[in-house]
């Protein structure tokens, strides 16, 4: 075939696609089967060929977004740093734009909060003591009382559940230890506790084993119970008057951690007859958690205003000391994913952090909420509930900019992609100062540069006596100062 042929046979081709008798694409292919028969032989003709799919560019309806044809190149886009910083500077404007936090409170206890607890089997359920011993059952969901029960007389100290048996143990001021049955869906079952266990002095602390019939309990000592027995398996002392705090690890199900009034934290294991050892503090803390993913990691809050992040393997240097309160930290609870806690303090603020981080990464605050008492993370890691003296809870996002609704996937993909913008550029002085600031009560404004300024004098006055005296001082590390001793 000669090339005046070969140019009839596409033009007559060109003619039948545009004239609808044969899809284009089915042409192209006819086209390509041609030509690789003609050229098969020895010839030397040669014909460069264009393709172009129509499925590249078109839409398959017309509901449908219009596709763009991109160039990833790095080389042909000499300008993709600075539309990247842009489109970063934008994503962060945005996010404080939309950073609503509060979502609502729940009101009906007639007294202030002293306890919160969470059940696993129930993600919406929460459970709430109060100071005049009244135990309310939410459905947060529907921001409702399921019920109402009134469990001890005097303060209900502490509230846990247990995934062992699904009950839960509450404590109070009347020195009870009451069990509670919570399956039924109205919350009914609270009506009456299913055990009472009565004890020698007054309780100030419960915790559950997480897979055995075993209870931990403070107050004068730490005792070890079973829910069939009146009497404890086991008591630790350590020349403690009382404990605050005690907390299993959910990791290391035998080991254990509570707060004493001597400004100590003691760990036990159930396993021993003897406390392994503490670590003694320059102040008192006044909670403690563990790290839900990390077996040996746990928070303490305490009364200097800071939080210490510990090791149970070291204890002679906390691992860190998270900072920004002005006031003390009562309650501390962590995320489910391990890699966040919340903090409640007296100044009134609500603080979230970043187990890492030294710093808040934000902070809570309304104008009607008064000292906190208790602070609770969801266990679906998308809410943060609070409790304070003015007697309501307060729910949040954990996320202050998150959208609550349905997000499609579009959007989702696109969120994604400008919390990684952000991150690349998270040290540049515009996208920092705007993502790190925040507005803050007057009292906590005034306070926090109080307590800056004694820093800053305590530096130079550090300084000073280094500098003018002749014999040396030792450095010590801003994280030991708060360590007076380890005892084992």
């Amino acid at each position: 075939m000669d090339k005046d042929m070969l140019k009839k046979q596409i033009e007559n081709m060109k003619f039948q696609a545009t004239m609808e008798r044969w899809p284009l694409s089915k042409s192209i292919a006819a086209f390509q089967s041609l030509t690789m028969d003609i050229f098969n032989d020895d010839s030397k003709m040669k014909v460069r060929m264009l393709v172009r799919n129509p499925d590249d560019y078109m839409r398959e309806t017309k509901r449908d977004i219009h596709k763009l044809p991109r160039n990833y190149d790095p080389t042909l886009h000499p300008l993709e740093a600075p539309r990247e910083y842009t489109r970063a500077l934008n994503a962060v404007k945005l996010e404080r734009v939309f950073a609503l936090p509060f979502i609502g409170s729940l009101d009906g206890h007639r007294d202030g909060l002293s306890c919160l607890g969470k059940n696993p089997d129930h993600l919406s359920w929460l459970f709430s003591g109060a100071c005049d011993g009244e135990l309310k059952l939410w459905d947060v969901a529907k921001r409702r009382v399921l019920y109402t029960v009134q469990a001890h007389d005097g303060f209900v100290r502490a509230v846990a559940y247990s995934q062992e048996s699904s009950t839960l143990y509450t404590v109070g001021d009347d020195k009870l230890i009451k069990q509670w049955k919570c399956d039924a869906e109205d919350g009914s079952d609270l009506k009456a506790p299913v055990n009472t266990i009565l004890t020698s002095g007054m309780l100030t602390g419960i915790s559950p084993h997480r897979s055995k019939p075993v209870l931990a309990t403070c107050g004068e000592a730490c005792h070890l119970w079973e829910k069939s027995r009146a009497q404890p398996i086991k008591t630790f002392q350590w020349g403690v008057d009382s404990l605050q705090s005690i907390k299993f690890n959910q990791v290391e199900e035998n080991i254990l951690a509570a707060c004493g009034s001597d400004r100590s934290i003691i760990l036990y294991d159930m396993r021993e007859s003897v406390p392994l050892r503490k670590v003694v503090l320059k102040m008192r803390s006044n909670s403690i958690c563990w790290n839900p993913m990390e077996a040996f990691i746990f928070t303490a809050a305490n009364e200097d205003y800071n939080l210490y992040t510990f090791d149970m393997r070291n204890l002679t240097s906390p691992l860190n000391v998270h900072s920004d309160h002005v006031s003390a930290v009562i309650d501390v609870d962590y995320s489910p994913t391990g890699k966040e806690f919340v903090s409640a303090s007296y100044d009134k603020t609500v603080r979230l952090y970043d187990a890492r981080q030294a710093h808040s990464r934000d902070i809570y605050h309304t104008k009607r909420m008064q000292r906190l008492t208790c602070a609770a993370w969801s266990l679906d890691d998308r809410f943060i509930y609070s409790g304070s003296d003015e007697m309501n809870i307060r729910i949040w996002k954990a996320r202050a900019a998150e959208k609550l609704g349905v997000v499609k996937p579009r959007e989702r993909t696109a969120l994604q992609v400008n919390a990684k913008l952000v991150e690349k550029f998270v040290h540049h002085p515009a996208i920092k100062k705007i993502q790190r600031h925040r507005h803050v009560p007057k009292h906590v404004y005034n306070a926090r540069n109080e307590l800056r300024s004694g820093r800053i004098a305590a530096r130079r006055k550090d300084y000073n006596v280094r500098t003018h005296t002749k014999r040396q001082l030792p450095v010590i590390p801003e994280k030991t100062k708060a360590i007076v001793s380890e005892q084992q």
